[in-house]
């Protein structure tokens, strides 16, 4: 803990109001010590977050979590639709402090008699034509769409900060299908990931997919072919009004 004091006193604080959350970050600091051997990139956007980690050299799927955040000041909330590590806590709300430190974001808490501090650094804030947090909606086969409504059993998309995550689960059963994410670049109508973590399959790591898309009437409209080699033609609309709206 002398460390962190140390730390945290030579990065002069400032107001979490004054700084812009949404974007992605990398963790850099656990409890004092520099996360060296693993990769934590959590990405903030339109009041939800995610974050992927993964074994550094090995490229192991490590784990997932996200959900809704609240943010009052210095006061922060984390609501759970998923995570790996611990399914007990999928549907529990659980409270921080957050604080800037200079280029860092400080989160803060006293948990099981325990403290946890992280330090994220921020990788970046950049803004394109499909940053938001998105839900899948609809597919096309055979020229034929299909409609999907979102509910407890959801796929969401999040893009900020030039990264992307997508996760597959089930808010009610607690049941994790699967997450991939990584890097992205969205530029006349091609939208290119690059995958830097896959919990289906290390092995995917490294690889980059191209995609034709645009945005239609608020739906994001995205076709190529998957990571396995099947062309898909999927549609992703707003998780605030096609799932977050019907729902309150």
């Amino acid at each position: 803990m002398k460390y962190l004091f140390t730390l945290l006193t030579a990065l002069i604080l400032s107001p979490i109001w004054a700084q812009n959350i949404e974007g992605a970050w990398k963790l850099t600091h656990e409890n004092g010590k520099p996360v060296s051997d693993k990769e934590y990139i959590k990405i903030y956007q339109d009041g939800y977050f995610s974050f992927g980690a993964k074994e550094l050299g090995s490229n192991k799927f490590l784990g997932a979590g996200g959900g809704e955040f609240t943010l009052s000041g210095s006061e922060y909330t984390e609501s759970l639709d998923f995570y790996t590590f611990d399914k007990d806590q999928i549907g529990t709300k659980n409270n921080y402090s957050m604080d800037f430190a200079e280029d860092k974001l400080v989160i803060s808490a006293r948990i099981k008699g325990k403290d946890l501090i992280e330090i994220w650094e921020k990788i970046s804030d950049r803004d394109d034509a499909i940053n938001g947090t998105w839900v899948i909606t609809g597919r096309k086969r055979d020229g034929e769409i299909s409609s999907m409504t979102p509910g407890a059993r959801r796929t969401v998309k999040i893009l900020g900060g030039g990264r992307f995550q997508w996760i597959a689960f089930n808010s009610e059963t607690k049941e994790f299908s699967g997450t991939g994410g990584g890097t992205y670049t969205a530029e006349d109508g091609k939208y290119v990931e690059n995958i830097t973590f896959f919990s289906r399959d290390d092995s995917r790591v490294g690889a980059s997919l191209e995609f034709d898309f645009e945005v239609v009437d608020k739906q994001w409209h995205h076709s190529g072919m998957s990571s396995t080699g099947n062309p898909i033609y999927e549609i992703w609309s707003s998780y605030q009004e096609a799932y977050l709206a019907k729902i309150r």
